[in-house]
């Protein structure tokens, strides 16, 4: 293949898109198949984890909070807030802390929710 074919306007091959774009939908199966055994135990319909806006919904809901932070999602910066204090909310759900929070169900989501879901994590519900 000739090189003006094989790269981009900056450069990169087209291998190093397919291969990011394959590590983001692996990182968002992971997530969606660890989030159906969690939502399961919470009393949700599972699928809703596969589904990519109502997931967030759930998650919200989960985390004891009002529907309507789903709008602060679509806020820059503030968005970045807001999926701490969810997570952290989601996780002491299910009976862990902001440390756990944080770490699993922030930056490393797949291992997270994975653990959450098949693990022996039980729900309690939060009321505000």
């Amino acid at each position: 293949m000739h090189f003006a074919l094989a790269t981009s306007f900056y450069g990169a091959s087209q291998s190093t898109y397919s291969s990011a774009t394959t590590g983001t939908f692996l990182a968002y199966l992971l997530v969606a198949i660890g989030m159906w055994p969690m939502l399961k135990k919470a009393g949700r319909p599972a699928w809703g984890g596969f589904i990519p806006i109502y997931n967030i919904y759930l998650q919200i809901k989960l985390a004891g909070r009002t529907g309507l932070l789903l709008l602060l999602y679509l806020v820059p910066i503030v968005n970045l807030v807001v999926a701490i204090v969810v997570a952290c909310g989601v996780a002491r759900a299910f009976g862990k802390d902001g440390f756990y929070g944080f770490f699993l169900l922030f930056l490393f989501q797949p291992i997270g929710y994975l653990i959450l879901g098949f693990g022996s994590a039980e729900y309690t519900e939060i009321h505000r």
